[in-house]
C-alpha cells in the first residue's frame, strides 16, 4: 500500500520537475486566471493567453495563497455555480493538512493540521453560522464546527483555509480556520445567469434522486444597486449495512464463578482483579463448568477480552437539502457599500436504523459452550438457548430529523481617498436539529448463537430462524413505572409494566448573534503601511430541549402477535462488508409498523427529560490591533487579540441512594469566565519573484464543545455506560508554529514545503470512573457498577508535521495536483489523573493526486485520496475507536456543447472502500461499514 502511494506521489513530482525546468528560461508571471501568460522563452512579450476552466481556479488559488501574508491555501469556484466537487468538505480535503472522516460516506466535518474537527471555525463571509446536527453523528455532540454537508458548493465563490491565525480573524481555531466566501452582485456582470439539473445514483441502496440548483443575479447600468438569488436541491438516499462492535471487556467476571460479598456483589483482590472461584489446580471455574476452552487454559480465558457486543446494523436515511440564499448591495457613493444577505437551508436527514445484537458475556455467559483465545482476544465462542431473559436484541429506531439553518448578515463598508476603511458588520443565525421524533421500539430472542470474528469479518450464526416473528418477544421484565422519579399512575394505580420502547423528542437548538467594526487606517510610505483596529461581541446559546414519551406492556408477547407486517433484510445487503453468517437475515419491522405498535401500547402522556435537558450560554467580547508591513521583499503583520468569555451552563442531576433509588432532578447551573491575550505574527520574504519564504507564530485557544459545557447525564442501562460534561471546563490553549517555502516557477506552477508545530495545553481528556451507582430502568433497581465517562482538562499535547504541495499545467491540457502530509504527535497526562488523552482524525499520512485534462469544451479530472490509519473517538468501554487506512477514488468529466450549455458526470467512491474501524488494535474489530458509490449527471446553463 506505502509503495502505491510513493509511486503516485513520485509521479506527480516528474510533472512538476519538468515544469520547473521549463521555469529557469523564462521569468516568472504572476499566476492569475485572468492575467496574460505573456513573457516567452526567450524574454520577448507575446500575445496574452486567458486561462479559464479548472486551471483558472488554480491560478486564481494560488495567487490568492502568493499575495497572501498569513500561511493561506484556497480553493475557487471555476465558474458561477461551478464548484470543483459536489460537497464542499470533499474540496477541502485536497488542501495539503485537510482530512475528512467518511463514515456516513460523504465528508461532514473538516479536520486541519492533525486537529479534531469540533476545533477548527467554519466562518461564513468572515463569522460563524449557527450549526446543529442531525443526531446520529456519534462524535459531534453540539460542537462548534459546521455540517459541510448542508452547504451547497454552487453558492460559494472561493474557501479560504487560514493554517496561520492574523489577529484580526475571529478566534477559536486550533488548527485552522476556514472562510467561505460567497459572490456579490455588484461584482458580477448584471443578468448573470446559472441553471442546473440533475439526477443522483447509489448502486448500494440502488435508488436515485433528481438534484438542482440556480442563481441570478443583477446590477444597474451605474453599478450602484444589485440583487442576487440562489437556490439549491439535493436528495440523497443512502443504505449503509455493517458490523459493530460495542467494546470490549475481559472475560473474567462475565464467563467465571466470582466470590461474592453478603450483598452478593463481586469482590476484589488489592490490585482491583475480581476473586474468582477456583478449583484444586487453581484454574477459574466457569459459570457452566462443561463449557470447552481451546487456545489456552481456563484463567488464560479469564485473562482474554471478548467483545462486549455484536451488531449487525442495518441502516437507511433520506438526505433532502434545499437552501435558498440572497444578497442586495447599495453604494449611495462610491466610497460607501451597504450589503444585506440571507440564507436558509431545510435538511431533512430522516433515518430508519435496525440492530439485532449480541451481548455474549453480560447476557449469555452463563451458557457457554466453547471458546477459543488468540492473541489475548475471545476471537470465537458458542453459546447455547438462553437460560436468562435473552441471547440476542433487535433494536428499531425510526427518527425523523429536521436540520434548519437561518442566517442574516449586514454589512457597511466605507473606503477614504487616502485608503482609510471602515467596516461594520452585525448578524444573526439559527440552527436547529436532533431527534424530533425518534421512535424507538425493540425485541428479543433465546435462540443460541456462535460468533467467529477477525481483523476484517465477523460472521454470527444463530441456530433457528432469525426471520421468523414467533421467534421473538417483547420485554417480559415488569416493573413499577416511575417518571423523573415520580409514580406513573393508570387508574390511580402505579403501572406494573416492562418498558417496549418509546419516542424521544431532542430537540437541539444553536443561536449566534453579533456586532462589531473593523478599521484600516494607512501609516504612510514607511515600513508600517497599515493600522488595524477592531472589536466584536458575540451572544450565544447553544441547548438540548428534551422530552419523551415511554411506553410499555403488561403481558410480553411474541413478534406474531404485534399486529403488524414483518418483512426481513435485504438479500445481499451485508454482500462485502465483512460481516457474514445467518444474522445478516433477520426481522424486518417497516417503519409505519414501529410506529403503529408503540401507538397500540400503553404510553405515558409527552413529559419533559429535565435530567437529559441543557443550556449553555455564551457571552464574548474581543478587540484587536494588528499592524501591517511591507518593504524591500520582507511583508507580514504583527498584532494581538484580546478576548473575554463567560460561560453559563444549566442542567440537572440525579444521584440515586438507598433509600431514595429513583430520585426527581435538581435543576442547577456553573458560571465560568476567562480573559486571554492572543498575540500573532506573519512574515512573508521574497527572496526572488519566484521564491517566497514564510513564518509565522501565534497564541490560539478553542473552546470546549457546548455539549462538554453541560453537567447533565446520559446513561446507557444495556451496557451500563454513563457519560456527562463539566461545566468548569478551559479552553484548549496552544502555540502555533509555521514555517513555509513556496516556489513560483511559472504561472500555474507551485511547489511548496510547509513545516508546521502545535504546543497544546489544557487538552481535555476522558476519564472513567468505575463502579458508579444509577438507576436501570430495564432492571427497576439502582446498579452499582456503572462507568461514568467525563472530560476534564488534564493533557498536554505536541503535533508536528511536514506538507509537501505542487501543482503544475503540464503540457497540452494536463495538469497534475498533489501533495503529501506526514503528522506525528506526542501527548501527556497531568500525574495522578487516569485518563484518555487523543487527538482525533490525525492521520500519520495523507496523500492528494489529481491529474486533470481540460482542452476546448471538454474537462475530465480524477481524484485519489490516502490516509494511513487514525483515531476517531473514546468508544463504549472506554475504548481507543481506530480507522484503518482508507483509499477514495473519484472522477468526473464535464463537456460543453455550446458556450451557454454543458453536460457534466461525477463518481464518487469508485473503488467501493470497505470502512474499518478497531478498538485499540485491528485484532479487534469494531465496526465494517459500505456505503457503496455514488454517481451524479447534470446538464448546466450559464448566460
Amino acid at each position: 500500500m506505502r509503495l502505491r502511494q510513493m509511486m503516485l506521489v513520485s509521479t506527480a513530482m516528474i510533472g512538476f520537475a519538468a515544469t520547473s525546468a521549463q521555469a529557469q528560461q523564462a521569468p516568472a508571471t504572476p499566476p492569475s486566471s485572468t492575467a496574460p501568460d505573456s513573457t516567452q522563452a526567450d524574454g520577448t512579450v507575446g500575445e496574452d493567453i486567458v486561462v479559464t476552466g479548472y486551471a483558472g481556479s488554480l491560478r486564481q488559488a494560488i495567487e490568492l495563497k502568493r499575495n497572501a501574508n498569513a500561511v493561506v491555501d484556497a480553493i475557487s469556484a471555476e465558474d458561477i455555480g461551478k464548484f470543483p466537487d459536489r460537497n464542499v468538505a470533499e474540496s477541502l480535503a485536497h488542501i495539503p493538512g485537510v482530512s475528512i472522516d467518511r463514515r456516513f460516506g460523504e465528508g461532514e466535518k473538516v479536520a486541519i493540521l492533525g486537529t479534531d474537527p469540533a476545533l477548527n471555525r467554519m466562518l461564513l463571509d468572515g463569522h460563524a453560522l449557527a450549526s446543529a446536527d442531525w443526531g446520529g453523528n456519534d462524535n459531534d455532540p453540539s460542537s462548534r464546527t459546521f455540517n459541510y454537508s448542508l452547504l451547497a458548493p454552487e453558492l460559494v465563490d472561493r474557501l479560504e483555509v487560514y493554517k496561520s491565525p492574523e489577529a484580526r480573524l475571529e478566534d477559536g481555531s486550533l488548527g485552522g480556520t476556514v472562510i467561505v466566501r460567497t459572490r456579490r452582485p455588484l461584482e458580477l456582470d448584471a443578468n448573470s445567469l446559472f441553471a442546473s439539473g440533475g439526477y443522483t445514483y447509489n448502486d448500494r441502496s440502488e435508488k436515485g434522486s433528481v438534484r438542482g440548483s440556480g442563481l441570478y443575479s443583477w446590477k444597474n447600468q451605474d453599478e450602484t444597486f444589485g440583487f442576487l438569488v440562489a437556490a439549491t436541491y439535493d436528495k440523497q438516499q443512502l443504505v449503509r449495512a455493517g458490523v459493530e462492535f460495542f467494546g470490549y471487556e475481559q472475560a473474567d467476571g462475565r464467563l467465571f464463578q466470582t466470590i461474592n460479598d453478603a450483598k452478593g456483589d463481586p469482590t476484589r483482590d488489592a490490585n482491583g482483579n475480581l476473586n474468582l472461584v477456583r478449583d484444586a489446580s487453581g484454574q477459574a471455574v466457569l459459570k457452566n463448568p462443561n463449557a470447552t476452552v481451546t487456545g489456552g487454559t481456563r484463567n488464560d480465558l479469564a485473562a482474554a477480552t471478548l467483545p462486549f457486543g455484536i451488531n449487525y446494523a442495518y441502516f437507511q436515511q433520506q438526505r433532502e437539502r434545499t437552501s435558498v440564499s440572497g444578497t442586495v448591495q447599495y453604494r449611495p457613493a462610491s466610497n460607501l457599500t451597504l450589503t444585506l444577505n440571507g440564507l436558509h437551508i431545510d435538511g431533512n436527514y430522516n433515518n430508519y436504523s435496525q440492530s439485532m445484537y449480541t451481548i455474549p458475556g453480560a447476557w449469555s455467559g452463563a451458557d457457554l459452550q466453547s471458546a477459543t483465545i488468540s492473541n489475548g482476544v475471545v476471537t470465537n465462542a458458542s453459546f447455547g438457548a438462553a437460560t436468562s431473559q435473552r441471547n440476542a436484541q433487535l433494536d428499531t429506531l425510526v427518527r425523523s430529523t429536521k436540520l434548519k439553518t437561518d442566517n442574516l448578515n449586514f454589512f457597511a463598508d466605507w473606503e477614504g481617498d487616502d485608503g482609510a476603511k471602515v467596516s461594520f458588520v452585525g448578524g444573526w443565525s439559527k440552527a436547529t436539529g436532533g431527534r424530533n421524533p425518534e421512535y424507538l421500539f425493540n425485541v428479543q430472542t433465546k435462540l443460541p448463537f456462535s460468533y467467529a470474528i477477525s481483523p476484517t469479518t465477523a460472521e454470527v450464526n444463530f441456530t433457528g430462524d432469525l426471520t421468523n416473528p414467533a421467534n421473538y418477544f417483547t420485554n417480559p421484565s415488569n416493573n413499577l413505572v416511575t417518571i423523573e422519579g415520580r409514580p406513573f399512575l393508570v387508574n390511580g394505580t402505579q403501572l406494573n409494566a416492562a418498558q417496549i420502547g418509546g419516542q424521544d423528542y431532542s430537540v437541539t437548538t444553536d443561536r449566534d448573534a453579533f456586532g462589531g467594526f473593523d478599521a484600516v487606517l494607512p501609516l504612510g510610505d514607511g515600513f508600517f503601511k497599515q493600522l488595524l483596529i477592531g472589536a466584536r461581541i458575540t451572544d450565544h446559546v447553544n441547548k438540548i430541549d428534551a422530552r419523551g414519551i415511554n411506553s410499555y406492556l403488561t403481558t410480553s408477547k411474541d413478534g406474531s402477535q404485534l399486529g403488524v407486517t414483518t418483512l426481513t433484510t435485504p438479500d445481499g445487503i451485508f454482500d462485502g462488508s465483512g460481516g457474514s453468517g445467518t444474522a445478516t437475515k433477520y426481522l424486518n419491522l417497516p417503519r409505519e409498523a414501529v410506529i403503529d405498535i408503540l401507538a397500540n401500547s400503553i404510553n405515558t402522556p409527552l413529559f419533559y427529560k429535565v435530567g437529559a435537558s441543557t443550556r449553555v450560554e455564551e457571552r464574548t467580547a474581543a478587540s484587536y490591533v494588528q499592524v501591517n508591513f511591507d518593504q524591500g521583499g520582507l511583508r507580514g503583520n504583527l498584532g494581538g487579540r484580546l478576548v473575554y468569555t463567560h460561560d453559563a451552563s444549566y442542567y440537572a442531576l440525579s444521584l440515586p441512594t438507598e433509600t431514595n433509588q429513583n430520585p426527581t432532578p435538581v435543576p442547577t447551573s456553573t458560571s465560568t469566565d476567562y480573559l486571554k491575550f492572543l498575540p500573532a505574527l506573519n512574515v512573508a520574504y521574497e527572496v526572488s519573484p519566484q521564491f517566497i519564504v514564510r513564518g509565522a507564530a501565534a497564541k490560539v485557544i478553542s473552546r470546549p464543545r457546548y455539549q462538554d459545557l453541560a453537567a447533565s447525564i446520559s446513561q446507557n442501562d444495556v451496557t451500563l455506560d454513563a457519560g456527562g460534561g463539566n461545566p468548569n471546563l478551559k479552553p484548549y490553549e496552544s502555540t502555533n508554529y509555521e514555517i513555509t517555502a513556496e516556489f513560483y516557477p511559472r504561472a500555474g506552477a507551485l511547489l511548496s514545503v510547509e513545516l508546521y508545530r502545535r504546543e497544546i495545553s489544557n487538552y481535555i481528556i476522558t476519564t472513567t470512573q468505575t463502579g458508579q451507582s444509577f438507576y436501570n430502568s430495564l432492571e427497576g433497581r439502582v446498579v452499582n457498577t456503572y462507568r461514568v465517562n467525563s472530560p476534564i482538562n488534564a493533557g498536554k499535547a505536541k503535533v508536528n508535521g511536514v506538507l509537501v504541495n505542487g501543482q503544475a499545467e503540464i503540457w497540452g491540457g494536463f495538469g497534475i495536483q498533489a501533495n503529501y502530509a506526514y503528522q506525528d504527535s506526542s501527548t501527556s497526562v497531568i500525574p495522578g489523573i487516569e485518563g484518555a488523552l487523543n487527538l482525533p482524525y490525525l492521520s500519520k499520512h495523507t496523500v492528494n493526486v489529481i491529474p486533470y485534462f481540460e482542452k476546448g469544451p471538454f474537462q475530465a479530472r480524477v481524484s485519489y485520496n490516502y490516509r494511513s490509519a487514525y483515531f476517531r473517538s473514546i468508544g463504549r468501554l472506554n475504548s481507543f475507536e481506530m480507522v484503518a487506512p482508507y483509499n477514495q477514488l473519484d472522477a468526473s468529466a464535464s463537456l460543453a456543447l455550446t458556450k451557454n450549455i454543458s453536460l457534466t458526470v461525477n463518481a464518487q467512491n469508485l473503488l467501493d472502500e470497505t470502512y474499518l474501524q478497531y478498538s485499540g488494535t485491528p485484532d479487534r474489530p469494531s465496526a465494517f461499514y459500505k456505503n457503496g458509490r455514488t454517481f451524479v449527471g447534470s446538464v448546466t446553463f450559464r448566460l
